[in-house]
């Protein structure tokens, strides 16, 4: 048994500065930069439950990805990969995945507030 949540939302782009501005103007959020990790700008409160985040990319095509966070990062990605994704690539402790579709599903452990992750997670057998 493990769960498992979307708890981030993440708009990835070469254009960073002109996607936060746009983005928390166009949500009503809060801009804030993530210390230590300036490839990350948090757009907090614009999608109330999930961590919305702009992420500068170095290249390639602008996106939309999601995180989903698990307390089991095996048996969440093998759940996945049955269901038709395709793992891409590993960095750290996130699994990167293509869905069905071509959209971007990063496997994490849980980083939420546990309270909260126990809450909103569903439970898989």
């Amino acid at each position: 048994m493990h769960r498992s949540r979307i708890s981030t939302v993440l708009i990835d782009t070469p254009e960073a500065e002109a996607a936060t501005a746009f983005w928390s103007g166009a949500l009503g959020a809060t801009a804030r930069p993530t210390p230590g990790q300036d490839q990350f700008t948090v757009l907090e409160g614009a999608l109330p439950g999930l961590v919305t985040v702009v992420q500068r990319l170095d290249e390639g095509e602008p996106r939309l990805h999601v995180d989903m966070e698990t307390d089991d990062l095996d048996a969440e990605t093998a759940r996945l990969i049955a269901l038709g994704a395709t793992e891409v690539s590993r960095w750290l402790d996130c699994r990167t995945l293509r869905a069905p579709g071509g959209h971007i599903v990063c496997v994490i452990p849980v980083h939420s507030d546990r309270a909260e992750f126990e809450a909103a997670a569903t439970v898989w057998e």
